[in-house]
C-alpha cells in the first residue's frame, strides 16, 4: 500500500506543485481526497482529463467553497484528516473560512501544508508570479545558460517542481511524523523562492570557496568545462559528457584513442574553449547512436540525450519501468521505489467531482448527506474517471 497507507490528506485543488505534491504523497500510499471547484477555474493550461497527468492517483470531489454547506463539509472533513494541502495565495483560504485556524481548530493535529511562489510573509507575497519569476530571485536563472548568452528557463523544474512540490511533500511527512509524536499539527510555509535557493545550496558554497565564478558558463557545471557539457554528432541529435573526474577522464580517453596530451583534463578555464572545440569536432564524425555503442555504460560518464518521446523505450528505462504506458501515451512512473512498501500509481486522472459520492462515503459522510448536499449545489458529482 505504500509507506503513506493509512494517512488522510485533503488538497484544495490549484495548478502547478500544489497538484504535484499531492500526487507524489498519493502515490506514497496516502489516501488523497481532491477537492475540486465546481466548475473550470481557468487557470493555467486546460487538459483533457485523461492527460491531465497531475491528478492521478487520487479522486475528486466537487465542492462549491463560497456555498456555507461546503465549507462546513470542509471542516468536517479536517476533523478526521492527517493533512491538508493548499496552493493559494496568502490570505486566500482564511477569506474562504478555510485557513489554519479554522481548520486546526477542529482537529488540533492536522498538519496544514502551504506552497505559494513567494512565501506566506515578505513585501512580495501578495504579488502575482511563476515559476521564472521565483528562481530568477534565487540565483538559479542566473546561474543557466551559456557563456555570453540570456540566462535560460529551465522549463518549470526548479520552482515549481523541485522548489514548491518536493518541499512541500518533504514538509508534510515530516510534520506528519513530528505529530505523531507530540499529537500537534502545524502549518508548512513552502515558498518556491526559498526551496530553490535551498537547490542552490551547493551552487553557493563553491562560489563562497572561490571555485565557481558568479558568471554563467565559465564553470565546471554549468557547460563551461569541456569534460561537463553536451555536444551535437554528426545526425545533428547530441549526447551528454560528464567525466569531472580524472579516473573516468581516463576512461573517456581511452575509448576515444586520444592520450592527456592530446586532449588534457585541465582545470584551467583559459584552456577550456580550445579543448571544448576540439572534443566538439570529434564528437561530430560519428552519429549519437554509434557514440552510445561506444561509450555506453562505460565509466565514461556518458548519455544519450533523448527527446520526450524517446525516453521511455531507452532500455534501462524499460528495464527499471521508469516509465510507464497509460493515460493517453507514456507517463513517469511512481517515485522513489521502496523495498516492502512500494509506490505505485495508483489510478488515471479523473474529472473533477467524479468521485464525490464515493469520496465522500469513503470518509465517513452519510448517503443522505450527500444527496441533501447536491441538492443545495454545495457539491456536485460528475462524470466518470477518465480512462
Amino acid at each position: 500500500m505504500g509507506p503513506l497507507a493509512g494517512v488522510k490528506i485533503l488538497e484544495l485543488a490549484g495548478i502547478g506543485p500544489c497538484p504535484m505534491a499531492a500526487m507524489l504523497l498519493a502515490e506514497l500510499g496516502a489516501d488523497v481526497l481532491k477537492v475540486d471547484r465546481l466548475s473550470p477555474s481557468g487557470l493555467g493550461i486546460t487538459l483533457p482529463d485523461e492527460h491531465a497527468l497531475l491528478n492521478r492517483s487520487r479522486r475528486s470531489i466537487a465542492v462549491n467553497l463560497k456555498h456555507p454547506d461546503g465549507v462546513a463539509l470542509l471542516l468536517r472533513l479536517c476533523e478526521q484528516a492527517d493533512a491538508l494541502v493548499e496552493g493559494f495565495r496568502p490570505g486566500v483560504t482564511e477569506r474562504l473560512g478555510l485557513g489554519p485556524d479554522q481548520c486546526m481548530t477542529r482537529n488540533p493535529r492536522l498538519v496544514y501544508g502551504r506552497v505559494t511562489g513567494w512565501g506566506q510573509t515578505g513585501p512580495l507575497a501578495q504579488a502575482a508570479g511563476h515559476d521564472l519569476n521565483y528562481i530568477a530571485l534565487t540565483g538559479a536563472l542566473h546561474a543557466t545558460g551559456r557563456a555570453g548568452q540570456p540566462p535560460t528557463p529551465p522549463l518549470n523544474l526548479v520552482g515549481d517542481f523541485g522548489g514548491g512540490a518536493l518541499y512541500l511533500a518533504l514538509g508534510v511527512v515530516s510534520a506528519l511524523f513530528e505529530a505523531k509524536g507530540s499529537g500537534q499539527g502545524q502549518v508548512v510555509d513552502a515558498a518556491m523562492v526559498d526551496g530553490a535557493a535551498s537547490l542552490m545550496t551547493s551552487a553557493y558554497a563553491l562560489l563562497n570557496a572561490g571555485v565557481s565564478q558568479d558568471v554563467r558558463g565559465t564553470n565546471l557545471l554549468d557547460s563551461g568545462a569541456h569534460c561537463y557539457d553536451v555536444y551535437e554528432t554528426s545526425d545533428a541529435k547530441h549526447i551528454a559528457l560528464a567525466p569531472i573526474e580524472p579516473g573516468f577522464y581516463a576512461v573517456l580517453l581511452d575509448r576515444l584513442g586520444l592520450t592527456d596530451d592530446e586532449l588534457p583534463h585541465s582545470t584551467d578555464r583559459d584552456e577550456w574553449p580550445a579543448l571544448k572545440a576540439k572534443l566538439a569536432a570529434l564528437i561530430r564524425t560519428r552519429t549519437r547512436d554509434e557514440w552510445a555503442a561506444l561509450l555506453e555504460g562505460t565509466d565514461a560518464c556518458f548519455a544519450p540525450v533523448l527527446s520526450l518521446r524517446e525516453a521511455p523505450n531507452h532500455p534501462h528505462s524499460r528495464d527499471r519501468a521508469t516509465f510507464v504506458e497509460g493515460s493517453g501515451g507514456w507517463q513517469p512512473n511512481a517515485a522513489p521505489r521502496f523495498s516492502r512498501t512500494p509506490s505505485a500509481i495508483r489510478g488515471e486522472p479523473a474529472s473533477a467531482g467524479a468521485h464525490t459520492r464515493e469520496g465522500l462515503s469513503s470518509w465517513g459522510i452519510a448517503t443522505g448527506e450527500i444527496d441533501a448536499l447536491i441538492g443545495s449545489g454545495a457539491i456536485a458529482q460528475r462524470g466518470a474517471i477518465s480512462s
